[in-house]
């Protein structure tokens, strides 16, 4: 199944450049979401095939691929994998909706991009061999590169440029601490590694290295400044895929790596990246209130809502600390842990829809300033319910997805420290005051110019995209069980590998 899941996508991809040069492109669209459609649906049969109460890894797969090295083709997926292989399978197919009529140079190899790109992704979330994690992990940026480098805005080679060396400086120093443990374990595996009996200056370095490796990734504040540049450039496809999947490549590196391999240079360390955390929470909304772009004003924000996950995860050593390692601080921590995943899969969902909402007012007017807009509600009603929504769940409306994981991290925090509670609460009133500001400026009044009354309503292609992810905005808003049914025993145990919990 993982394999398929994997693979399918990629050998999609070649089919697809295959049909582009003798189709002019129609056969190849229909192929590309052919291939995304049935990807998605197997991932429903992973997700709902997925046995719920325990915390083993499922569909394990493992083939030797190199064994002079101990090297092996090595699959499978918890509670922690298995939703975000679905959400990456979810959004490939939106991306391919969204751009079946607005990409018109090169279309087959844009879409090519982004199959292969798809089944590389779905590699990392299931690679349990640190070897193949880091070929997957380091694969990726090939078709991100290319999706922003081609089809981006004017300074697309600034921006990719900077994506690329941020991103792979990082990565250089996580495979020095995978060679180093594989001399400690005499494995590859990723699961050997965990609770692997190391020294705490030993532990510090390694969680240092996959530290920047993880933060440039997520991306944490002070290394995220590619990431407003690189959405900036990246047509909406790449900034959708950007922001709802490769952004929560580096927290599941946390959960993965960080957490179970360096469990007391992650106590010991966890005040610095609390405070990094909430660094991003509150100056980074600030920062986003000024923006007059509205894809940056996005981007920000997502680095914001990104620095709730990485409080989650590691808010959980305060806890346990304040809380005497009681049952009441276990059930506290494993919220903490639960939030925080449920923010990276709501995050998924909000910004893209975001970012998808703003490429339907591009392809109309052509430009992403906000002060180029005004009343667009008199012109587009429909589009302006979706934006207006997917506003709210930015903010965190109680209802929408965006509550939930804000929520129970907040909640979990207050057991740990009342003043990370508190000022990682202050990310509802800086979310309202930038998210609220940019829907008043865009949306409301009367219409601002001749560009504004010329505009059109969603055609039914954007009404599906957006009415989707509508869907499972307030469906995730409204019912979390099934999620957190699936996560719990993952995180459970994670956190007995962590902390001995009572």
């Amino acid at each position: 199944m993982l394999s398929l899941l994997i693979w399918l996508p990629i050998l999609g991809g070649a089919l697809v450049l295959a049909a582009g040069e003798r189709s002019q492109g129609a056969t190849a669209r229909w192929l590309a979401l052919g291939t995304g459609v049935v990807v998605f649906l197997l991932s429903s049969v992973l997700y709902f095939g997925f046995e719920i109460g325990t915390s083993a890894m499922q569909f394990v797969e493992r083939v030797a691929w190199v064994p002079a090295f101990d090297v092996y083709y090595y699959l499978g997926v918890d509670g922690i994998s298995t939703p975000l292989i679905l959400l990456t399978t979810f959004a490939t197919v939106l991306v391919i909706i969204a751009g079946w009529e607005v990409i018109q140079y090169k279309q087959t190899q844009y879409l090519a991009a982004f199959l292969i790109m798809e089944g590389l992704m779905v590699g990392v979330f299931s690679a349990l061999d640190a070897i193949l994690f880091y070929v997957f992990w380091e694969a990726m940026l090939v078709p991100m590169f290319l999706i922003i480098g081609i089809w981006g805005g004017p300074n697309r080679i600034y921006a990719t440029i900077k994506f690329f060396l941020y991103t792979f400086m990082g990565s250089v120093l996580m495979l020095v601490a995978l060679i180093y443990l594989r001399y400690q374990t005499d494995s590859f595996g990723i699961l050997d590694f965990h609770g692997t009996a190391l020294a705490l200056s030993e532990q510090i370095l390694i969680f240092l290295a996959f530290l920047v490796a993880f933060a440039v990734k997520v991306p944490m504040w002070p290394v995220h400044t590619w990431l407003p540049d690189a959405h900036v450039e990246a047509p909406t496809g790449g900034s959708v895929i950007l922001a709802a999947i490769m952004l929560k490549i580096g927290a599941y590196g946390f959960l993965r790596f960080s957490l179970p391999i360096t469990p007391a240079a992650s106590m010991e360390l966890a005040w610095l990246l609390i405070a990094l955390s909430l660094i991003a929470v509150v100056y980074i909304g600030l920062v986003a209130i000024v923006q007059e772009d509205m894809k940056k004003l996005i981007a920000y924000s997502s680095v914001a809502h990104m620095g709730f996950v990485t409080l989650g995860f590691f808010v959980i050593f305060d806890i346990f600390a304040h809380t005497n390692g009681t049952e009441s601080g276990g059930g506290s921590a494993v919220m903490a842990l639960e939030g925080g995943v449920v923010q990276m899969i709501s995050h998924g969902f909000v910004s893209a829809a975001l970012f998808l909402c703003v490429g339907v007012l591009y392809d109309r007017a052509h430009s992403r300033l906000i002060k180029d807009y005004g009343g667009v509600a008199n012109r587009m009603p429909i589009f302006a319910a979706f934006f207006v929504l997917f506003a709210m769940a930015n903010v965190g409306l109680p209802g929408t997805s965006g509550f939930v994981g804000e929520f129970m991290v907040i909640l979990a925090s207050l057991q740990g420290n009342f003043w990370y509670a508190a000022l990682a609460a202050l990310t509802l009133i800086l979310g309202a005051a930038y998210t609220l500001w940019l829907i008043k400026r865009v949306v409301y009044g009367e219409v601002a110019n001749a560009q504004v009354a010329a505009l059109t309503d969603l055609n039914a292609r954007e009404f599906i995209v957006l009415g989707v992810l509508a869907g499972a905005v307030l469906l995730l808003g409204i019912w979390p069980a099934p999620l957190i049914e699936v996560m719990a025993p993952s995180l459970q145990h994670l956190l007995q590998q962590v902390i001995a919990t009572p």
